[in-house]
């Protein structure tokens, strides 16, 4: 279908210089992109993706060295001077990255961030610019453009900031956008808006698009054809339906089968949640209200007559978009932010208006684990130190026995028993995830309360990281408040699922019964916004093509 290549990349190579020598982030990798064509290029944390599209636009950092060919209408990007490729960025080659907060200038207007793009590109004067600025805002279709033109970035949700790149991105119309993550930390419903207009934008401004991202159910409905990188290599290239029914490479096969999105009727099977055998409620919150100060007179609530049970053995999934108060919810039960009103009792017990004082016992019962592992992991102690400070700050028992605890945990999360004398930064995402999953099991809770466990993970290091999960509650009889914007993650671990809506919940059904009949239009159009495939995919991961 798209027999002229756009963008011809070939053997391209990028080497980052370390103490220890060269560090080859991409080797060899040769692909093409089509004019009007979306490819996808795949991979997990680390395989090159993004250091080959810094490559493209002659973006990497000091240290960096890059060689091959990259031709843009048959010049060879790699050749041309820094004015030269200053001319092409923006106006025929342009990027959006994945965090768009650290993309904008915080000290900047909106309006004049994306009138510097026009005036440096297309010569407008001032006043040319600031109307065609607008009229980006509105082609990105962010409401009140010419007011979000004065506002600062930190005034604007993440959505909105997403589309202030995407608008800063066509300004100039450019024939190739290269679209790094661009929906990784969105809500389903933002996400599916943000991709939406990414396709209609390249339609109408007859663009090419590279879309790099670790989501498979994204690549299903927006490419034509994908790229698979490992290790900085292309392993393999089709079209992508082509990839998802008939997968060429283990590690392709393995990325589908480890990706929530490719199995549309795994909530149909009997083993994808472990069931609760126990009806007695665990946790139970009635009418529970948070709020906030909106100013000197008035008040929001964050959180507005909740209630709610957990049963013993239970995981209750909590869905909502972002805003809609499900982390307010979280630290509320762990008495982290106070209550305005509402009971909150646990085994029967209340502890909503405990003091301080007296909660050491519930805090014992009840854990968390957050989304952010390394901004909740002490970076100047090592793993033993975080881990024994939380049974000696317990009275966990004595040295030894503290020494025991912690040695269990750490081989039972899967981590490697020399990880108490290493400190978090020494380990990636996925194992300082389940350091954080060993610290909350230390005191032996029955609660968990889990905020966006696995959002910044892989798919495979996900689908790790959830089948832990399922394993610990079913050795240990865990109980759940599993938090989250992915409809597939919660899909695979709940028992039932509680949907949220400006600090209401709006609907709390069980799994499969809340995804196949949804009663609340809320609900409906979460689940049709999520990212899916419509194509049968082998499960087989050992099996030949």
């Amino acid at each position: 279908m798209f027999t002229q290549p756009l963008l011809a990349v070939r053997d391209l190579s990028v080497s980052f210089e370390t103490p220890a020598g060269p560090r080859h982030a991409v080797s060899g990798l040769s692909f093409s992109i089509g004019r009007g064509e979306t490819l996808a290029l795949v991979g997990e944390s680390g395989c090159g993706k993004s250091s080959a599209a810094l490559a493209l636009l002659r973006l990497l950092p000091a240290g960096a060295t890059s060689s091959g060919v990259v031709q843009l209408d048959g010049r060879n990007l790699l050749n041309l001077s820094e004015p030269a490729m200053r001319s092409i960025r923006g106006r025929e080659l342009s990027m959006i990255f994945q965090e768009p907060m650290s993309s904008l200038n915080p000290v900047h207007k909106i309006g004049d961030q994306i009138i510097e793009v026009l005036r440096a590109h297309q010569g407008l004067s001032n006043r040319a610019a600031l109307s065609r600025a607008i009229e980006l805002l509105d082609l990105v279709q962010l409401s009140e453009p010419s007011q979000r033109a004065k506002d600062y970035p930190h005034q604007l949700s993440g959505g909105q900031r997403q589309r202030v790149m995407i608008a800063m991105a066509v300004a100039c119309g450019p024939r190739l956008l290269v679209a790094d993550e661009p929906t990784t930390a969105l809500d389903v419903t933002v996400q599916s808006q943000i991709l939406a207009l990414l396709e209609r934008l390249r339609r109408e401004l007859n663009m090419s698009l590279l879309l790099i991202t670790h989501d498979l159910g994204v690549v299903a409905e927006f490419a034509d054809r994908v790229v698979v990188m490992l290790d900085g290599t292309r392993v393999e290239e089709a079209a992508t339906r082509s990839l998802f029914e008939h997968p060429g490479h283990v590690y392709t096969r393995k990325l589908l089968k480890a990706s929530l999105h490719c199995h549309p009727s795994e909530f149909l099977r009997s083993d994808s949640v472990t069931r609760p055998s126990s009806a007695r409620p665990l946790l139970e919150v009635e009418q529970l209200v948070v709020a906030y100060p909106r100013s000197r007179l008035a008040r929001i609530n964050a959180v507005d007559g909740v209630s709610f049970t957990i049963a013993e053995g239970e995981t209750l999934g909590l869905i909502g978009e972002s805003g809609c108060g499900k982390s307010t919810l979280a630290k509320a039960l762990m008495r982290l932010v106070p209550m305005r009103s509402g009971q909150l009792r646990f085994h029967r017990k209340s502890f909503g208006e405990l003091p301080e004082r007296a909660l050491g016992e519930f805090r014992k019962q009840v854990q968390m684990v957050f989304q952010d592992p390394y901004g909740s992991l002490n970076p100047r102690q090592t793993v033993g130190t975080i881990l024994d400070t939380v049974l000696r700050a317990h009275r966990g028992g004595d040295a030894a026995a503290r020494s025991h605890r912690i040695d269990t945990l750490i081989e039972r999360v899967g981590l490697p028993l020399d990880s108490r004398q290493r400190y978090p930064n020494e380990f990636s995402g996925g194992q300082r995830q389940r350091i954080a999953i060993a610290r909350a099991l230390l005191l032996q809770p029955a609660l968990l309360i889990l905020d966006e466990p696995v959002s910044a993970l892989d798919v495979s290091i996900q689908a790790q990281i959830l089948d832990l999960l399922l394993e610990l509650k079913r050795d240990f009889r865990l109980s759940y408040l599993f938090i989250s914007h992915d409809l597939a993650v919660v899909r695979k671990v709940s028992d039932r699922i509680a949907v949220m809506q400006s600090g209401h919940l709006v609907e709390i059904g069980s799994n499969p019964a809340l995804w196949l009949q949804p009663a609340h239009p809320y609900t409906r159009s979460l689940l049709a916004a999520a990212p899916r495939v419509r194509w049968k995919v082998p499960l087989d991961v050992d099996a030949a093509p």
